[in-house]
């Protein structure tokens, strides 16, 4: 175990281990890739084992209107696949994906009116 402790104190004196890096890249990419709100990107930070502060830290520079452009292309790229389908379904299988990728109602509803007309 002492072994383990010295090789991670070089890896992380030499700029290799840098928790607060990975997690403002993690938001940024999972964000952009992902579409996932903030609460979200919380809860995979936290099973990664980042450090509460280092989370808020990362999390700092996304804002609703984020969250928002987050929602508006998780749903279109839903809505071109439910084309086909009655308008309540669209509104009920987008509101679901939304949903489970975190986003508050508030969000949710904001974006189907947008999108939907819901």
């Amino acid at each position: 175990m002492e072994a383990a402790g010295r090789v991670l104190d070089r890896l992380e004196n030499a700029g290799l281990i840098d928790d607060q890096r990975f997690a403002r890249d993690w938001v940024e990419s999972r964000q952009a890739r992902r579409h996932l709100s903030r609460s979200a990107l919380r809860h995979e930070l936290q099973t990664k084992g980042v450090a509460r502060e280092l989370i808020d830290l990362a999390l700092e520079d996304v804002d609703r209107e984020d969250e928002l452009q987050a929602a508006r292309e998780l749903a279109g790229k839903k809505l071109g696949r439910l084309a086909k389908l009655p308008p309540e379904v669209q509104q009920r299988r987008v509101a679901g994906a939304l949903a489970r990728r975190g986003f508050s109602s508030d969000i949710v509803s904001r974006v189907l009116a947008d999108l939907i007309g819901g």
